[in-house]
C-alpha cells in the first residue's frame, strides 16, 4: 500500500455526506443561457474530444467532473463544439473557487501532506510553514487537478461569477 492509498484509507472517515455538487461547466462559454442550444447536439464531441475524460453530460448539457482529474486548458472541447457554445475566444477560468477545509486536511492537523501540491502546476498551493496548505487565489485557475489526489477530501469548491 502506498502513502496515497493509506491516507485515503483514512480519509474516508471525513467524507461528508452533504456533498456540495455545483454545476460546473467547460471553460469556454460566454452565457449560461448558451448551454440551451446542447439539447440538439447528438454526438457530444466535447466529451469524446477531452482527453482528461472531465466533462460529461448532465441535463443535456456539459459538466465537468473532477473524479478522473483535471482541465488542462488544451482547447480540444471548444475546437470540438458544433454548435459554437464551447469557443476558445471564451476561454477562461472555471467558475469556482477552490478552499481548503482546515477541519478535514490532514497537513493542517500536523500530518506531512503534500498530495494538493504536487498536481499543481500553477503553484497555487502555497504552505504556511510546514504544514497548513493554503490556496492562493491570484494563481489558482480551479483546475481540479488537486481535488482528486487530496486523500481527505478537504477540497472544498464554490460557485463564482455567476
Amino acid at each position: 500500500m502506498n502513502r496515497r492509498e493509506l491516507f485515503s484509507q483514512i480519509g474516508s472517515n471525513f467524507k461528508s455526506t452533504k456533498e456540495f455538487k455545483p454545476t460546473i461547466r467547460p471553460p469556454y462559454f460566454k452565457t449560461e443561457n448558451d448551454f440551451e442550444k446542447c439539447l440538439l447536439c447528438i454526438d457530444k464531441p466535447c466529451v469524446i474530444s477531452c482527453e482528461e475524460d472531465i466533462i460529461l453530460i448532465q441535463d443535456e448539457k456539459p459538466t465537468i467532473s473532477f473524479k478522473q482529474g483535471g482541465c488542462t486548458y488544451c482547447d480540444e472541447c471548444a475546437k470540438a463544439c458544433l454548435k459554437d457554445i464551447l469557443r476558445v475566444e471564451h476561454k477562461r477560468n472555471i467558475d469556482i473557487a477552490v478552499k481548503i477545509d482546515m477541519i478535514k486536511c490532514i497537513s493542517w492537523q500536523n500530518i506531512m501532506c503534500f498530495s494538493c501540491k504536487d498536481p499543481c502546476s500553477y503553484d497555487a498551493v502555497i504552505f504556511d510553514g510546514l504544514f497548513k496548505p493554503i490556496i492562493n487565489e491570484s494563481l489558482c485557475t480551479s483546475c481540479g487537478f488537486c481535488i482528486k489526489a487530496c486523500p481527505t477530501f478537504a477540497i472544498e469548491l464554490s460557485i463564482q461569477n455567476i
